[in-house]
């Protein structure tokens, strides 16, 4: 493990809110906080400004919001090695999904145990997806459902091998690259060569995004028994 700190940006319009996850992280190993924003103007200058390697956003914020702060960051190829993180009061709050699709990494509801967020920092730093299963299936699910398949997303689809599809279909349903492999009985190196082939091939940034193309192709339209 690398021992350069996590750098790690926060965003939110409530001060009390940015102080507690400043303290939190602050005083956690191998974690920097690099700056604070109010809103999601002032969030995007930050990312500019400071290079973080993760940033932590609140979805609602006045003016420029959560949603459109991340899909300005992650639409910024000087940008690319920034992974967003959207905080949410609710678990299905209708508006994750528009931050998921905008290119946020993951998220995580507001009151998530201090270790569970010192964790989730450093799996979204080294290029993981934050995605709770059983929350966000029926998210993505709800939101990103629909007969509307853009031809891009089939073009991208039709670039997939079977087997890509397949272990994008099961990275959707949450499982990770041991999982994959134990389900197809290949080995562990052989399923994380295939998702990260996927990813190449449909432009996935991360995992999370290889998630949200799964649904909005209609690859994945539903859990796995």
């Amino acid at each position: 493990m690398s021992d350069t700190p996590v750098r790690v940006a926060l965003a939110d319009d409530q001060p009390l809110v940015r102080a507690g996850f400043r303290a939190l992280l602050g005083h956690s190993p191998g974690i920097e906080v690099v700056g604070e924003a109010p809103d999601g103007r002032a969030a995007v200058e930050l990312a500019h400004r400071a290079r973080p390697d993760v940033c932590l956003f609140d979805i609602r914020m006045p003016g420029t919001d959560g949603i459109e702060a991340t899909r300005l960051i992650c639409g910024d190829p000087a940008l690319a090695a920034v992974r967003v993180v959207v905080l949410t009061t609710y678990a299905h709050d209708e508006y994750v999904f528009g931050a998921l699709r905008a290119g946020a990494s993951g998220f995580l509801l507001k009151d998530v145990e201090p270790a569970e967020l010192r964790a989730a920092v450093q799996l979204v730093a080294g290029g993981e997806a934050l995605l709770a299963p059983a929350v966000t299936r029926t998210l993505i699910a709800a939101f990103a459902g629909g007969p509307q398949r853009s031809p891009a997303d089939l073009d991208l689809l039709g670039a997939l091998t079977d087997r890509e599809r397949e272990v994008t279909a099961l990275a959707a349903n949450g499982l990770s690259n041991d999982e994959i492999a134990a389900r197809l009985v290949i080995s562990r190196a052989t399923a994380k060569t295939h998702v990260a082939r996927a990813m190449t091939k449909v432009g996935a940034r991360d995992r999370a995004q290889l998630v949200v193309f799964a649904y909005r192709s209609g690859l994945a339209v539903a859990p796995l028994p």
